[in-house]
């Protein structure tokens, strides 16, 4: 455990970083790392321990990371530093490292590897930090840099800011779901409570995405064998990784090209790779380090097209998952116990023991489900306003910041500076993560946070 030093007082900070997930501790790690003088650093999270976050917050050794162990360092520079993490620990000790660096290991291990390099990079340090499990509901332009009004009432000071809040869930997207009860409605992200629901229980899961995959899962492992149901606006599922020879064609061109032709040649070289023998998932990955340049180069107009037709679609190819988790959905889907429905929720009600779901499908005929639990999957909520954050909501308020482009997450320059509410930068303030989708798209996953987080952590020190 980081050592925690006495603020029960009013105190001053070089750096205080707002959220203790993985994009918090990064750049703490960076901050430490890169200090040449006693500077005083501050993490503030209401859920510890840290580095746990929505994504790693799971304690089920079911919920695999997404991305094979070799590559998940969680730094530009040492890609591989998770997989030396899982050696130096022993984690896998009958396994050799080649072969490690290909799995899909239990997510629960991230959050364990981030505190460790985290104590490292303090004991080696000359900064001091500091941990406090609070919220932070409001900052405001101090003298010397910004005064952070925390949800106990006290208040703190610091120089500079980071703001890695981590992600939302989105709300239920149907008439009624408020008015459920509790224990019939369930939050995806609520892991040991999906654990819980009864083994005949028949489930309907909102959201065919990552969350859903993590929730057929925990209830596979828990032994469940009742009927899940699962409903989305396009009732697509998460497609696998597959190994195969790596796709040699030049992404470049496709920055020139507008969304409809960029797709018309994602497909032509997926169908060219086909014929040689080339996994499409090998093409995807060619414009992985593209993935930002990609969407900052379409037009607002093609933007918005993206947000209206094809994220969906981009989402299932770009953000895959194990290939066995891929297979047992499959496996489900086969046996009947798992039932793809396409169409719009509108109404939802309790009705004794059960819940009722009414909507219209994707040829916008009527349909109806009973089930004893609805699971919200719906992913991440991308609109800063609708995030339920009264940080964000005082930021915006005040014109400290400003949403970002379409609405989504705030606004934010190239080097991560927020934006305010007249357009100026301030350096000062650095966005990480989710709250940065809108301009950059990808800036969730781990390859995108440590960049950002490396980022964040120079400018700031500078």
């Amino acid at each position: 455990m980081v050592p925690m030093s006495d603020i029960d007082s009013p105190q001053s900070y070089d750096l205080a970083i707002i959220g203790g997930g993985a994009a918090g501790v990064l750049t703490a790690i960076g901050a430490l790392r890169g200090a040449r003088q006693p500077l005083r650093l501050l993490i503030l999270e209401p859920q510890l321990p840290l580095a746990r976050g929505v994504a790693y917050a799971t304690t089920w050794p079911e919920h695999l990371l997404n991305v094979p162990a070799g590559k998940m360092g969680g730094f530009p520079d040492a890609v591989e530093d998770f997989l030396d993490y899982l050696m130096q620990e022993r984690v896998f000790p009958e396994t050799p490292r080649d072969t490690l660096a290909t799995m899909f290991v239990p997510r629960r291990l991230y959050a364990g590897y981030l505190r460790q390099r985290l104590q490292q990079a303090l004991e080696s340090s000359s900064a001091q930090l500091d941990i406090r499990a609070e919220r932070v509901q409001a900052l405001d332009r101090d003298v010397a840099g910004f005064r952070l009004t925390l949800a106990s009432g006290r208040a703190l000071l610091a120089r500079k800011v980071v703001l890695a809040t981590g992600n939302t869930l989105r709300p239920l997207p149907v008439r009624g779901a408020t008015s459920l009860p509790q224990e019939r409605r369930l939050e995806a992200w609520n892991f040991d409570a999906v654990h819980d629901i009864p083994g005949t229980a028949e489930v309907a899961i909102i959201g065919s995405g990552l969350s859903m995959v993590d929730t057929v899962m925990s209830l596979q492992a828990a032994g469940h064998h009742g009927r899940i149901h699962v409903l989305s606006r396009h009732a697509l599922l998460p497609l696998p990784h597959a190994s195969g020879p790596a796709a040699d064609y030049d992404p470049q061109p496709l920055l020139a090209m507008d969304l409809r032709q960029r797709v018309r040649a994602l497909r032509r070289h997926a169908a060219e790779a086909a014929q040689r023998g080339i996994p499409w998932q090998s093409v995807m990955e060619r414009i992985r380090p593209l993935g930002q340049v990609l969407w900052q180069s379409l037009s607002c107009a093609d933007q918005r097209r993206f947000l209206r037709h094809v994220v969906r679609y981009w989402d299932v190819h770009r953000h895959r998952i194990a290939a066995p988790l891929h297979a047992q959905l499959l496996e489900l889907q086969r046996q009947g116990r798992l039932q793809l429905h396409r169409g719009r929720l509108q109404t939802a009600f309790h009705d004794g023991n059960c819940v009722r779901l009414d909507g219209l499908d994707g040829h916008r005929q009527p349909f109806q489900l009973e089930v004893q639990y609805v699971i919200n999957a719906t992913g991440v909520e991308m609109r800063a306003q609708a995030m339920r954050n009264p940080l964000l909501q005082q930021l915006l308020g005040s014109g400290i910041a400003r949403p970002g482009p379409h609405g989504i997450g705030l606004d934010s320059a190239a080097d991560g500076s927020l934006v305010d509410a007249d357009g100026n930068l301030e350096p000062r303030v650095q966005v990480l993560g989710s709250l940065r989708i809108g301009s950059l798209w990808e800036s969730l996953a781990i390859p995108e946070l440590r960049a950002q987080a490396a980022q964040a952590a120079i400018a700031l020190l500078r």
